[in-house]
């Protein structure tokens, strides 16, 4: 079997502009991957044009080889632009080789070691009320791990000024409420998404009493390791912190130096499913375990439920279409196969490849609009991250 053609398919589903790619071989058989940087399909897809001449004519099973090819392939190594476009054209050999061999993808990753994988509810809110009407929808039906996604600053103009300091105020208050509404069996998370600095995370903190958060999630920016290490000094809650990384290397000063306690590896991100399996091994020699970033859609979902099905060391998979959310990034009518949620929880599939399956036709008869991520300031007119 050989690699013939790879086949790049940028598309608008659910408000979201997304790159999906489709790797052909020539005994018929196809892998479907997708890309995890939002907002730049076009560098990803001129990325992908560069490697498709690299792995045109090769063996698709030599998964391993294919990446090493591409990774190493130029002198400038890694950057997220790259790894995303690898991790698209890794998943999707992964995809090949289980529906060649008749066997699930966590089967070419050592074997299925759990049955089911547990999400945690990604939950947005502008108010008060709007966090804890959701928060007790989502407990009612079933779900016991919430992360926060705050929002509070849409409410006020045009929902593009944020200033660090009224936010924490606020979310404190809110968060310490929430705390009493739903008890203490609920694991509570926050994901500040880099927008605070160190000391305004400390300062957020300090606001709540403990025990009313369970971890927080990336409250800085990641750029360096040592800023977080030594915001882990001052903070006694776990940080969920990776979303954004390219590499294993990037993970590396993270997890030895003990300064992230949940992985958030995005597998179409970091470098695909054989980065993440490395990445994940890491994390096992020093009890941290993963926690998935999932914000694409099913190809990601399915890639993630797999990577989560074969390691040990997994705690909750993100999702963001619940009870209280239905942002359609899993449009059936682009999906017509895909993950099904049970409750909270995925069951791990038994069917050949990823279990996904993507309506191309419909894809390509829409014209693409590109699409960006919104731009935040500060009262003052400078830039802050969104």
């Amino acid at each position: 079997m050989k690699i013939t053609q790879v086949i790049c398919i940028p598309t608008n589903i659910g408000g979201r502009s997304s790159l999906i790619i489709k790797v052909m071989t020539d005994a018929g058989i196809y892998g479907w991957g997708t890309s995890g940087l939002t907002g730049r399909e076009y560098a990803v897809m001129g990325a992908i044009k560069h490697f498709e001449a690299a792995i045109l004519g090769k063996n698709p099973f030599n998964i391993g080889a294919i990446w090493q090819d591409l990774y190493r392939g130029q002198y400038f190594e890694g950057g997220r632009v790259l790894t995303a476009a690898i991790s698209a054209i890794d998943i999707a050999l992964y995809d090949i080789k289980g529906k060649a061999l008749g066997v699930p993808v966590y089967e070419l990753l050592g074997g299925k070691q759990r049955d089911y994988v547990d999400c945690f509810a990604s939950l947005k809110f502008t108010t008060k009320e709007d966090l804890i009407n959701q928060a007790n929808t989502l407990i009612k039906e079933g779900w016991d791990v919430l992360r926060l996604a705050p929002a509070e600053f849409e409410t006020e103009g045009d929902g593009s000024v944020f200033e660090p300091r009224e936010s924490i105020s606020t979310i404190a208050a809110w968060l310490i409420e929430l705390r009493k509404e739903v008890g203490s069996t609920i694991t509570i998370g926050i994901d500040y998404h880099h927008r605070l600095s160190p000391v305004e995370t400390v300062s957020f903190m300090n606001r709540m009493p403990k025990g009313t958060l369970d971890f927080i999630e990336e409250p800085i920016r990641d750029e360096s390791p040592e800023a977080y290490e030594n915001l882990r000094k001052m903070i006694d809650i776990p940080f969920a912190i990776g979303e954004e990384f390219a590499s294993k290397w990037q993970f590396q000063p993270y997890i030895e130096r003990g300064i992230t306690q949940y992985a958030r590896i995005d597998v179409c991100n970091v470098g695909g499913l054989t980065e993440s399996m490395k990445v994940a091994a890491m994390a096992e020699t020093h009890y941290i375990d993963l926690m998935p970033h999932n914000p694409l859609g099913p190809i990601c979902t399915a890639a993630t439920i797999h990577l989560a099905a074969a390691c040990p060391n997994f705690a909750f998979l993100e999702e963001i279409h619940t009870p209280v959310a239905n942002p359609g990034f899993d449009d059936p009518s682009f999906y017509p196969v895909q993950p099904k949620l049970e409750g909270k929880r995925y069951a791990v599939p038994n069917t050949p490849g990823l279990g996904v399956e993507f309506n191309e036709e419909l894809a390509l008869s829409s014209e693409f609009v590109m699409m960006d991520i919104p731009r935040l300031k500060k009262r003052d007119g400078s830039y802050t991250n969104w």
